[in-house]
C-alpha cells in the first residue's frame, strides 16, 4: 500500500465553491487529488470541461490559494485550500 502511494504520489486540495460554480457542482466545496505540480488554473478547466456553461467564467475568474490571491500557473501543494473566484455584482 505505501508503495502504491510512493509510486502514484499526490496533493490532496479542497476547493471552496462560489456563485455560478456552486450552481453548477450543487455543493459548497469539492475535495481533489491531483498530480503534483498541478496549477491552479487545472481546476477551472476540470469545472470547465464538466460542466461547459461555465466557459464563460474562463477569462473572468481569479484564483485564491490559502486566502492569498494567485496567479493562474501557481502550483498546488497538498492542503491547500482554494477558491475559484468569479466576478461578482451586486450593489442597492
Amino acid at each position: 500500500m505505501i508503495e502504491d502511494l510512493m509510486s502514484h504520489p499526490s496533493v490532496t486540495v479542497t476547493v471552496k465553491l462560489f456563485a455560478a460554480f456552486q450552481e453548477a457542482y450543487g455543493v459548497p466545496e469539492l475535495v481533489l487529488q491531483l498530480a503534483p505540480e498541478t496549477p491552479v488554473s487545472h481546476i477551472l478547466d476540470v469545472a470547465i470541461s464538466e460542466y461547459p456553461q461555465l466557459q464563460q467564467w474562463r477569462d473572468l475568474t481569479r484564483f485564491g490559494v490559502n486566502l492569498e490571491f494567485v496567479n493562474p500557473d501557481t502550483y498546488l501543494k497538498d492542503g491547500d485550500e482554494v477558491v475559484l473566484i468569479p466576478p461578482v455584482s451586486g450593489g442597492c
